[in-house]
C-alpha cells in the first residue's frame, strides 16, 4: 500500500523566510508560489492555483513585514495584504477543506510583563501588529487551523545597533523553519521564539561589534512570549 503524499503549500514565495523554508525542506511536494502565481489580494488567483495544486495543508507567510513603519505610511497596503489577504486566504482554505497555518507576531501582545501565554489577552504594540492580528482574526473563524506568534529574525543579525532596554525572544528562520514540520498537525494557537533576553544581549553572541542603544521610543519594555507549549510538543517528537 502506497504511502499517502501530503501537498503543502507556502504561500510569500520571494520572502525573506520562506526562502530559508525552502532550502531547509526539501519536497517536491512543497510548492512555494510567488506573487504572480498566486496573488493573496485575489480570490480568483488564490482557488485557482489551490485547485491546481490541491494541497492538504496552506502554509500563510505571505504579506507586508517590514520596516515596520510601513504599517503607519500606507496603511491601505498593509490592510489590503495582511488582513484582506489573510480573510481571502481563509475563505478559499474553508472551501477547499485545507487546513491554514497562519504566521502571526508576538507583538500582539502588550509587551509590558514580558512572558505572555497564548491565551494572555492581546493589545498590539504597533499598526503591524494590528494588521496581524486582523488576520488572526478570521483564522480564528476556521477551526482547521494554526496560528504561530512568532518573533524571528535573519542570521546573521544585520542591524549595526540592538536594543539594551528591550527583553524579547528572538529566534532565527533557520530554527523556525526546522521546527514546523513538527507542527504540521497541531491547531490553536502556539508562541514560538528562542531564550528571554535582550535584543543587545542576543544579537551580540552572533556580532561582537555590535553597539548598544535605546528601544524605549519604538517598542514597550517587554514583549517576549512564553513558550512552554512549544516546548512540551517539541520533547514529545
Amino acid at each position: 500500500m502506497k504511502a499517502r503524499i501530503i501537498k503543502i503549500v507556502v504561500t510569500g514565495g520571494n520572502g525573506r523566510f520562506v526562502k530559508v523554508l525552502k532550502n531547509t525542506l526539501k519536497s517536491q511536494n512543497i510548492f512555494y508560489p510567488n506573487k504572480k502565481k498566486l496573488n493573496i489580494t485575489s480570490i480568483k488567483s488564490i482557488e485557482n492555483y489551490l485547485r491546481k495544486i490541491k494541497p492538504k495543508i496552506l502554509i500563510h507567510c505571505a504579506g507586508l513585514s517590514r520596516p515596520m513603519n510601513l504599517h503607519d505610511k500606507q496603511i491601505s497596503k498593509s490592510i489590503d495584504l495582511n488582513i484582506i489577504g489573510t480573510c481571502n486566504i481563509v475563505k478559499i482554505c474553508e472551501k477547499m477543506k485545507i487546513k491554514l497555518i497562519y504566521f502571526s507576531t508576538g507583538y500582539v501582545y502588550p509587551g509590558i510583563k514580558g512572558s505572555y501565554k497564548e491565551e494572555d489577552s492581546l493589545n498590539p504594540i504597533n499598526n503591524y501588529a494590528w494588521s496581524k492580528l486582523g488576520g488572526e482574526c478570521a483564522v480564528k473563524l476556521y477551526k482547521n487551523s494554526l496560528i504561530l506568534r512568532i518573533i524571528m529574525c535573519e542570521k546573521p543579525f544585520i542591524h549595526k545597533y540592538a536594543f539594551s532596554d528591550i527583553k524579547t525572544n528572538f529566534i532565527f528562520h533557520e530554527k523556525v523553519a526546522k521546527i514546523i514540520p513538527k507542527l504540521l498537525r497541531k491547531k490553536g494557537t502556539i508562541n514560538i521564539g528562542g531564550e528571554i533576553q535582550s535584543v543587545y544581549n542576543f544579537a551580540k553572541k552572533y556580532n561582537k561589534n555590535i553597539k548598544k542603544m535605546s528601544g524605549k521610543k519604538y517598542f514597550p519594555p517587554n514583549p517576549s512570549m512564553n513558550i512552554s507549549k512549544l516546548k512540551k510538543i517539541l520533547k514529545k517528537k
